[in-house]
């Protein structure tokens, strides 16, 4: 199964590309369009766009839940599954909500001593966080029994 994740921004929206035979994750792009910009709309059709054009006909969402510190979700958490239930309406693709805590952080430790300047780095950020996301959300699917074991 191919997976694309989202790591959703008020101003720039993190793309990352995996599947979970061959558990390998790549930062995709970073789509420049703000949330609000037309009522969502506009990001609405940036990442219709994208899913179209990266998973085909088959492939699924993981969108990055931004939980608290103690496991619960607040305000934002609210909205972003509000988003994905818009999404998954829009694409007749499956939503998954993975914790995305500590995404950016990854992204930021991965691009340390890079060389790349602040800008360069400030481009490619989102994308890494949902990089991040997607390695993590593939790694708990791996831990998980699959139905077949759950059965027996």
């Amino acid at each position: 199964m191919r997976y694309l994740a989202i790591d959703l921004g008020d101003k720039r929206t993190g793309l990352a590309l995996g599947d979970d035979s061959t558990r390998i994750v790549s930062p995709l792009e970073v789509l420049e369009v703000p949330l609000a910009s037309n009522q969502g709309a506009d990001l609405d059709a940036a990442l219709t766009r994208a899913i179209s054009e990266h998973l085909g006909p088959s492939g699924e969402l993981v969108l990055g839940l931004p939980l608290n510190m103690d496991d619960t979700e607040g305000p934002r958490a609210k909205l972003i599954r509000a988003f994905g239930e818009r999404l998954a309406a829009q694409t007749s693709r499956k939503v998954h909500y993975h914790d995305e805590r500590l995404s950016s952080a990854d992204a930021d430790w991965s691009m340390a001593r890079s060389g790349m300047t602040r800008g360069e780095k400030k481009r490619k950020r989102d994308a890494l966080a949902a990089a991040a996301i997607l390695r993590d959300f593939l790694s708990q699917q791996s831990d998980r029994p699959s139905e077949h074991e759950e059965l027996d």
